[in-house]
């Protein structure tokens, strides 16, 4: 049977974290640092990533860490589920990436360190999409129910219809796609990644339904988790801002479930969505504040999902 989740994480360690101008454009989470040097950004940012890791592998994950290269500059390497997805019949997928300055986080010397650990049977490469302008940046952007075939995507300038039908085909998943949207000076604007509304386990979904406008939208998005037998577990357009849908089911030691976010998202959890999702795994959280404040993004967003089968 497909597995939903998986024990083993990539991630990336960061040479020079810091705010990206290119993805800021349409990444409202973004903040500036003001101040704040470029050192002690690099220096917090690589505090929170270690402990970060540290915290899984005490939980018995397995995480497989890269070390990012200075040059050339990629200042959101920190997040690679972006770029490449993982899966259990041996296919790495590559993404078209929104920003020029990501598309270079796309590395062969990671594939090629993976081909020595896991069977690849092969890599299916979706970047040609980037030469109409057309994105769809992976885990980001698609919420995969990998066990009953669903790609949920929200529709925004990294999640287009075209590259998104693309992969819909080729990886024969039906796609289940909605609007999300938050206010932004008095206007709704798109959220940028699928990911920050909405997270999707083994039997649950956390979902910010509130940021999907659109009623139609909304029924056939909690139609399709009914039907699939996910318990629904919403979330507030606040608690969404504290990266509350940007969370992740793992696999710990023994086999044991886990719910890993940062802990600003698990802060902002009250206490039965706390309980609801207890019952599907213990919650991790690990504090990545500067991670989140400048790259906009959090825990999920760090942790690519490994379902090659090893060798």
């Amino acid at each position: 049977m497909t597995k939903q989740i998986t024990n083993h994480i990539l991630m990336i360690r960061p040479v020079a974290f810091h705010m990206n101008e290119q993805t800021a454009v349409n990444n409202y989470y973004q903040q500036s640092a003001g101040d704040v040097s470029a050192g002690t950004i690099q220096e917090e940012a690589l505090n929170q990533f270690d402990n970060f890791v540290e915290k899984l592998r005490i939980e018995g994950v397995e995480v497989t860490v890269f070390e990012d290269t200075p040059a050339p500059a990629t200042p959101d390497s920190i997040f690679p589920n972006n770029w490449i997805s993982f899966h259990e019949d041996g296919v790495i997928r590559l993404y078209p990436m929104y920003a020029e300055n990501r598309r270079t986080e796309r590395r062969e010397d990671i594939i090629d360190a993976l081909k020595d650990q896991f069977n690849v049977r092969e890599v299916i490469n979706f970047s040609h999409w980037e030469e109409k302008a057309a994105f769809l940046e992976g885990t980001g952007s698609l919420l995969l129910d990998r066990q009953n075939k669903i790609a949920y995507a929200a529709i925004s300038e990294r999640t287009m219809p075209d590259p998104l039908k693309d992969f819909c085909e080729e990886a024969e998943y039906e796609p289940v796609t909605f609007h999300a949207n938050q206010t932004i000076d008095g206007e709704r604007l798109p959220i940028y990644h699928t990911n920050v509304m909405m997270c999707l386990g083994e039997a649950f979904a956390v979902v910010c339904m509130d940021s999907i406008d659109d009623d139609d939208e909304k029924n056939e998005l909690k139609e399709a988790l009914m039907k699939t037998n996910k318990e629904l577990i919403e979330i507030s357009e606040e608690q969404k801002e504290q990266f509350a849908g940007n969370m992740l089911q793992v696999i710990g030691k023994d086999e044991e479930r886990l719910v890993v976010m940062s802990s600003a998202a698990y802060h902002s959890l009250d206490d039965d969505q706390k309980e609801r999702l207890s019952a599907h795994g213990r919650i991790v959280h690990s504090d990545i504040n500067t991670i989140e404040k400048l790259g906009g993004g959090s825990a999920r967003c760090m942790m690519a999902e490994v379902f090659l089968p090893k060798r």
